[in-house]
């Protein structure tokens, strides 16, 4: 483990303004996205989508690093340069996700561990040679009727950390991230309960696996209440239990922290960023890795016609792109909405 690559990376993702894409959605994922507006899903329609996106002229301005899918690590951009390379040539680092995805716990119904460990560290050394520059691994935490359990909640941040650790070992920098999801009727409570045990629970499984704070990110979900609750969260609610969860259990230490958006709307997810950081300079930088609070209405509108729409798409992209990066600094406002391409 080098850690002044790790720290220099980390640095780097999440530098003052700019946030990460999260474009690593599996084949399976991808289908139902494109099965939603209405494009056939093949390797060839999945690479000219995430290509025309990654080619999108100035994107460098806001975006630091895009998580990339196997399949996408692999592919090349229109002019036959490889996906790695077509990023590191704007200064866009390339990720990828290393995870095997999220299947059921075994006696805990309802609750999901994510899988992936066998053969990680082979993985991540292909992964090193073909430029990859960071990895993610995503938990899934659920909240329902006695639920999350410790026994998810260990099982996932045990796994974690050990992906973690390999990561470190190969110089490539781990975005942790242990979703809480925002799916259901429970309270903004309820969900900063689960949020803060969970959160603790991973960082005390990165300290025994001797994970370095300063070479590793965070990739966070906000404290909210569940989409089917009767009460709502406020945009000031979200911020300040948000933060009031971090605080309370993130080493001051980390490189960074970058949010997950977890289906909030693309305009909410960016407001609830912006007012974190208008509430006074945190211990660590708090940015966005989002993908369908960016990628939507990109996506919609390419799929209306993929050639003829390819630059409308993409000043679509670079204007949320904007958007997300000045919540990153605190700059945002919803005024700044009526100026959209879409």
């Amino acid at each position: 483990m080098n850690i002044e690559i790790l720290k220099q990376t980390a640095k780097q993702m999440v530098a003052p303004g700019k946030g990460i894409i999260a474009a690593d959605e599996s084949a399976g994922t991808c289908k139902k996205r494109f099965d939603a507006v209405g494009v056939e899903c093949t390797e060839e329609t999945r690479r000219a989508y995430r290509t025309g996106m990654f080619e999108t002229a100035g994107l460098e301005q806001y975006i630091s690093g895009i998580i990339l899918y196997d399949e996408t690590l692999r592919q090349k951009g229109s002019d036959g340069t490889p996906v790695p390379e077509l990023l590191a040539k704007k200064g866009i680092l390339p990720g990828i996700k290393v995870d095997a995805g999220a299947k059921d716990l075994a006696l805990h119904a309802g609750e999901k561990v994510t899988e992936g460990l066998d053969g990680l560290r082979e993985r991540l050394t292909e992964y090193k040679t073909l430029g990859a520059k960071f990895a993610k691994w995503r938990a899934v935490i659920t909240i329902g009727d006695g639920i999350p359990s410790d026994a998810c909640i260990h099982a996932n941040a045990h796994a974690l950390a050990r992906y973690a650790a390999a990561c470190q070992e190969a110089d490539i920098v781990p975005i942790v991230e242990p979703e809480v999801l925002i799916d259901g009727d429970h309270t903004i409570e309820q969900c900063y309960e689960a949020t803060e045990t969970t959160l603790e629970e991973v960082f005390e499984e990165l300290d025994h696996q001797g994970v370095a704070p300063e070479g590793t990110i965070l990739k966070a979900s906000m404290v909210i209440a569940g989409k089917k609750a009767s009460k709502q969260s406020t945009v000031e609610e979200v911020a300040d239990q948000t933060l009031r969860a971090l605080n309370a259990t993130v080493p001051k230490n980390l490189a960074g922290v970058v949010f997950l958006s977890g289906g909030q709307g693309d305009e909410q997810a960016t407001a609830h960023l912006n007012k974190m950081n208008q509430s006074g300079k945190q211990s660590w930088p708090l940015s966005f890795s989002y993908s369908r609070a960016i990628q939507n209405p990109v996506l919609k509108k390419w799929a209306e016609n993929p050639s003829a729409n390819l630059k409308a798409a993409q000043d679509i992209l670079l204007f949320r792109s904007k958007m997300n990066s000045l919540a990153a600094q605190g700059k945002y406002s919803d005024e700044m909405e009526k100026e959209r391409p879409y």
